[in-house]
């Protein structure tokens, strides 16, 4: 009988985790998820997650990874930023958290999986950008996940290294959804409004990936059985799926009859919901991050890897999701599914301290 793979999996119960955690189990693994649990209720339909260790990762301790071969890395804060923090409270603890796990991995003989992003190349030019190409981080969040992949190489040696997975920018539903990322949101608004509200100009390219194929990609990377004597980085999207904002919102119009393309800069009455889908790193219409990204590497060193889910059938699923829900505009305007806004939210409330730590200790 063989044995199943023992993984952790942090940040379990936010949006990736919740897909991730009983894809995993569907391919033959033994999952332990690991999560302080922000997200744990952020529910837009049932999850089906595996045990989960509640505690803040700034706790974690040799003990988390006893009978663990390897760690997958989501926990983080994503997007930013956050009203009322400098970004140094606010990343300074992650950075030192995945460092601290890193070594705790190399101590122990532990695979470590970690979610970095394409968004450290930050304004590209017209080239296509692979993994030797200039990083140009324009946020802190872009910023933080470059700053661990440096230390991530400096604790890499012969004996131990992980292997960095430089996300395009996700979409695809998950019980933990997400509608603060870009082809979630635009879908999610044309299906509950009938109306596609840019941010900004659209100009700006983005690399956009399923998260089912982030899934599969995490699953190459657990079972990977080259040799690591220094942190193998690998994009993860497909080489084609590079869009404008504005392509994608023209294929999400034509997914849903009677939609209609708008710009947040032109609405002449207030928005319902306005302060959720304006984007806050977004300045006079014009969006800084733009890039696109060339994913034939993974290709070549992950056998068998390929992605599977195009945004044309994405959309198409996400919409097959709404319809049997059926989403209401006011879940699309639940702050549940809108990470800054949730833990502003919980902050403000007095059920987070000043260090994004719970109130009291409990978690």
């Amino acid at each position: 009988m063989t044995t199943k793979k023992k993984v952790l999996i942090t940040g379990a119960q936010g949006y990736i985790g919740s897909v991730l955690v009983p894809y995993l189990r569907d391919h033959g693994f033994d999952c332990v998820g690991y999560d302080t649990g922000f997200f744990a209720d952020c529910l837009l339909y049932a999850a089906d997650d595996s045990p989960v260790i509640r505690k803040d990762m700034r706790d974690f301790s040799p003990a988390d990874l006893n009978g663990i071969e390897a760690v997958v890395h989501l926990a983080a804060i994503s997007n930013d930023p956050l009203k009322n923090f400098d970004p140094g409270s606010v990343y300074g603890p992650v950075r030192q958290y995945s460092r601290t796990l890193a070594e705790r991995c190399k101590a122990a003989g532990v695979r470590l999986i970690f979610a970095s992003s394409c968004s450290v190349y930050g304004q590209g030019q017209s080239e296509m950008l692979d993994e030797s190409s200039p990083t140009d981080p324009r946020i802190p969040y872009s910023l933080n996940k470059l700053q661990i992949e440096a230390d991530l190489k400096e604790i890499s040696d012969q004996t131990w290294a992980p292997i960095i997975l430089r996300f395009a920018t996700l979409f695809g539903p998950s019980p933990r959804m997400r509608f603060d990322i870009v082809v979630n949101m635009l879908t999610a608004m044309a299906f509950t409004t009938k109306k596609i509200i840019l941010n900004s100009d659209g100009l700006a390219w983005r690399p956009v990936v399923h998260i089912q194929d982030v899934c599969q990609a995490i699953r190459h990377a657990i079972d990977f059985e080259g040799a690591l004597a220094r942190p193998l980085v690998l994009n993860v999207g497909k080489t084609s799926e590079n869009y404008t904002v504005r392509q994608l919102a023209e294929l999400i119009q034509s997914a849903v009859p009677g939609s209609a393309i708008e710009y947040l800069a032109e609405q002449k009455t207030p928005l319902a919901g306005a302060e959720l889908i304006a984007d806050r790193k977004i300045q006079n219409a014009t969006d800084s991050r733009t890039y696109r990204v060339s994913f034939e590497r993974i290709k070549e060193v992950f056998s068998g890897f390929e992605c599977e889910w195009p945004v044309r059938r994405g959309v198409t699923q996400l919409l097959e999701v709404f319809t049997r829900l059926p989403l209401t505009a006011q879940q699309f305007h639940d702050i549940n599914f809108y990470r800054l806004q949730k833990i502003e939210s919980l902050q403000s409330g007095g059920r987070l301290t000043g260090e994004l730590r719970w109130a009291g200790g409990k978690v």
